[in-house]
């Protein structure tokens, strides 16, 4: 049926195209004697600036982050190394902008390590030697081989994105999910969210400097909703460089803005590493 209703058009633009100019003349005529000529202004589409729908989603994924107090979880740790894999539970206290607290407990129930970290200082206390390790922030990057500060670290634990930047190179969206592209002063990041409340989804971090060669996944799933927060309750964190480092999070408990469960502090007699 198509094919004909195309013939048919074609036909009459010929037969039109066709007629004698004198045909022509008597209709231009006819028209030149109306006493009123209606005009039609056909308005040009406004063009549409897709970047700064780009950069207005994104401020948005930036305004949305979880804002909270306090955070006190209990969560399942997978750790997967290149020599080791190791499986604990760890619970953690937070307070905002200030401290993170972790502890650590085997697969017997035995207390393994106790960790403070804050803006400034990671102390970790190893609770079957009985020994601490007094170190500066700085550490957080030596075992993650990413660059770490208090701040990513703790948007990481909450499930907020990280490296974020204005300066954004592309962007695809199809089916349920919206991909952006963006380059910052250390990675290249490209970012999925879902395409209808745009919450992360995952991070795939490049470094900027190819003679680093390194590359972080950082995946958000399994998200609950409680009050106006979406929490994604399960995240998996790859890293590679010189060797690759697999760590899975499974939040079996979590609560926002109650006290912290849990305090830290060293015995005298403790060895100083």
């Amino acid at each position: 049926m198509m094919k004909y209703i195309i013939a048919i058009g074609t036909i009459a633009t010929f037969a039109f195209a066709c007629k004698p100019v004198k045909k022509v003349q008597i209709i231009n005529a006819a028209i030149s004697k109306k006493d009123t000529v209606q005009t039609i202004v056909i308005k040009e589409a406004e063009k549409v600036d897709s970047s700064a729908i780009v950069r207005d989603i994104m401020s948005k994924v930036v305004k949305k982050k979880i804002d909270f107090t306090t955070f006190n979880a209990k969560i399942k740790v997978d750790y997967e190394g290149q020599e080791t894999s190791q499986h604990a539970t760890a619970y953690l206290s937070m307070k905002k902008d200030s401290i993170i607290l972790i502890k650590v407990v085997g697969p017997l129930g035995v207390v393994a390590l106790q960790v403070q970290i804050t803006k400034d200082s990671v102390v970790v206390m190893n609770k079957l030697d009985k020994s601490v390790r007094l170190r500066s922030i700085s550490y957080l990057q030596e075992a993650s081989q990413i660059p770490f500060d208090f701040s990513t670290l703790q948007d990481v634990i909450i499930g907020n994105p990280v490296f974020i930047t204005n300066n954004i190179l592309s962007y695809k969206s199809y089916n349920d999910q919206f991909l952006v592209f963006m380059t910052g002063k250390l990675f290249k990041h490209l970012i999925t969210l879902d395409n209808t409340d745009f919450k992360p989804l995952h991070s795939k971090l490049d470094d900027i400097d190819p003679l680093q060669n390194r590359t972080c996944d950082i995946t958000f799933s399994n998200y609950e909703t409680k009050g106006n927060l979406n929490f994604a309750t399960y995240r998996s964190i790859s890293v590679s460089q010189k060797s690759k480092l697999d760590i899975y999070l499974d939040f079996k408990d979590y609560k926002f803005n109650e006290p912290l469960n849990y305090q830290f502090s060293v015995p005298k007699n403790y060895k100083r590493l």
